[in-house]
């Protein structure tokens, strides 16, 4: 399954760091993250429940970068 959430960060370093973040989330087989339209796009490996994951990504991402945000 594949979901669109709308994103805030600040520079494109950010962004490439808060993707390698998602990317290592265990429940996501794949993530990618559009500075300039500040999206993410995450694809959950089957089975994986998006709003626990989606908790975890974001947990995760505050450890790289810690003013970003995620809509969810």
């Amino acid at each position: 399954m594949k979901k669109t959430y709308k994103i805030d960060v600040d520079c494109a370093n950010c962004a490439n760091k808060m993707e390698e973040a998602t990317k290592k989330t265990p429940g996501v087989a794949d993530a990618t993250v559009n500075f300039m339209t500040l999206k993410m796009s995450v694809v959950f490996e089957d089975g994986a429940d998006p709003k626990s994951v989606m908790q975890e990504v974001l947990k995760n991402c505050k450890k790289v970068e810690d003013d970003c945000e995620i809509f969810l």
